[in-house]
């Protein structure tokens, strides 16, 4: 790829997306029957549930957290330079949220808001066969709306990566068109995560329209994919999103992942680096692997395998950060 040696910009990716603290709990399966809650599903919830539940559990872990800010992190950890922009409020959560990000790295600099909903937070359950079931109080993450978008940062970055969960909000969706605009205008590509696929049946026309008008990258997962594209069939997924844009990427957990550039389709294998202990972020480390490959100018095979290093590892883990040189992981195993 060539973005590298076209241009040179200050960031090589910068993220807007919900900003989050992740809240890492271990239960078991009686827990969530007892809380009415679906394995494997997210629930939005209120203020008070979420205090609740957070007084009545044991934390193992407290992160920034929401998917972009997860892939901006990975970034970071592997030696790129990321931004992220996203809304908090001036509260403990979000004095940890602005802690946590920021000391690995990621510029953020998104004012804080004084008054408004809290900071959100998401209490995620994880049994013990590593499926994490979520709780989410959105709180001040989904009021982001055009004011918040740093034009500095928007025009200085190799890739904007946008996340679909922030696609419910109308102020948010037109932060986003906005940025898109003026990252385009200053010869950025656009990235989108598609999130969630009740996410996209919500909004599925708008997606469409966005990936048509603005997006080289598009990430999904089987699911998403086969939501936007209205079919149980994968193949015939791919082949309607992969005209609208430059590059689908399609993560398929254990059986790896398929990029589809133009008419070439390649296939990238899995690895395994251990049990898998927790899911959290495995797909948005995966997109900062493969997001870090593009930026430094690595072939697409190259950006698919660091990509799947580095979410081969996360599940190993609890949360979404590497406890690990993510450097040397990948130099270990790339060749």
């Amino acid at each position: 790829m060539d973005i590298q040696k076209t241009r040179q910009k200050e960031f090589d990716v910068v993220s807007i997306g919900n900003s989050i603290v992740d809240i890492l709990i271990y239960v078991d399966e009686d827990y969530l029957s007892k809380q009415s809650l679906n394995k494997g599903s997210m629930t939005l919830i209120d203020d008070s549930k979420a205090n609740k539940l957070y007084s009545e559990n044991i934390i193992e872990e407290e992160t920034s957290g929401g998917s972009a800010a997860n892939t901006s992190a990975g970034i970071s950890q592997l030696g790129g330079i990321a931004g992220f922009i996203g809304r908090v409020k001036n509260d403990q959560a979000g004095k940890t949220f602005t802690k946590e990000i920021t000391s690995i790295g990621v510029a953020f600099n998104t004012p804080p808001i004084e008054i408004g909903p809290s900071t959100a937070q998401c209490l995620i359950f994880i049994t013990p066969d590593a499926q994490r079931t979520m709780c989410t109080s959105l709180g001040a993450s989904v009021y982001l709306n055009p004011k918040d978008i740093d034009i500095s940062m928007v025009t200085q970055t190799k890739i904007l990566y946008l996340e679909g969960y922030l696609w419910d909000s109308d102020e948010a969706k037109k932060a986003f068109t906005s940025a898109a605009k003026k990252c385009r205008t200053a010869k950025g590509e656009i990235a989108l995560s598609l999130s969630d696929s009740f996410c996209i049946k919500r909004h599925r026309d708008s997606f469409i329209k966005l990936i048509d008008e603005y997006v080289d990258i598009v990430f999904s997962n089987e699911e998403e994919i086969k939501s936007i594209a209205q079919t149980s069939s994968v193949e015939k997924a791919i082949k309607f999103i992969s005209k609208k844009c430059k590059i689908l990427v399609v993560t398929m957990g254990e059986k790896g992942s398929t990029i589809i550039h133009g008419d070439k389709i390649i296939k990238i294998e899995s690895y395994k680096f251990g049990r898998t202990i927790d899911t959290t972020g495995a797909g948005d480390i995966y997109a900062s692997g493969f997001l870090y490959g593009y930026t430094t100018g690595e072939s697409l095979e190259t950006c698919g395998r660091i990509g799947s290093i580095c979410a081969g590892h996360i599940v190993t883990k609890l949360g979404p950060r590497s406890n690990i040189s993510l450097t040397d992981l990948v130099k270990k195993n790339l060749h």
